[in-house]
């Protein structure tokens, strides 16, 4: 499978298959879970990145890590097949991962933040996700490649972290979004 490009098509039966993206997505997605505040929401992220398969997960700033009961109670053990690594300080993980040729994308509502079904996916992506009340700092949001949102057509614009992350995963390993 190598070989084979985003948009490839096997048969299979009789039956034509088309290859998505997200698997090639998925064994190299990198999410980095930055100053997050609740354990608990901690723990949902390891879950969710366990679900869809992502390569490695980043715990920075004051972020918990395991092991906590916390953590724990909510993940239901994928804090023990998600690779992770907890790093104080975000900027120099952020300046290796570009070196390496992965896209930055942020999860935040800002000024400048996209449609999260628009991101360019022409690269690996890294999905930065931030605190759970001021969102992802300034310094860290210059990094970054993109920033996208979730769109939110009812009346509160806002999500909880560990909830936006499960959805976010799944949007951005769909293929044609």
């Amino acid at each position: 499978m190598s070989g084979l490009g985003q948009r490839d098509v096997i048969t299979v039966k009789g039956y034509a298959y088309f290859l998505f993206f997200s698997r090639v997505l998925l064994k190299t997605m990198i999410v980095i879970a930055h100053n997050i505040r609740s354990l608990h929401n901690v723990g949902s992220i390891f879950r969710s990145c366990d679900a869809f398969g992502v390569k490695k997960l980043y715990l920075t700033g004051f972020t918990g890590i395991p092991p906590r009961k916390e953590i724990a109670k909510v993940s239901l053990g994928s804090e023990h097949r998600v690779s992770w690594e907890a790093l104080l300080e975000i900027k120099p993980l952020l300046q290796i991962l570009k070196q390496q040729g992965f896209c930055l994308v942020a999860l935040d509502n800002t000024q400048g933040s996209i449609p999260i079904h628009m991101v360019k996916k022409e690269k690996p992506l890294v999905l930065i996700l931030g605190n759970e009340v001021e969102g992802i700092e300034k310094e860290v949001l210059v990094e970054c490649n993109q920033q996208i949102e979730i769109p939110m057509p009812g009346g509160k614009q806002s999500l909880n972290v560990s909830v936006a992350t499960g959805i976010a995963l799944f949007a951005l390993t769909q293929e044609g979004r």
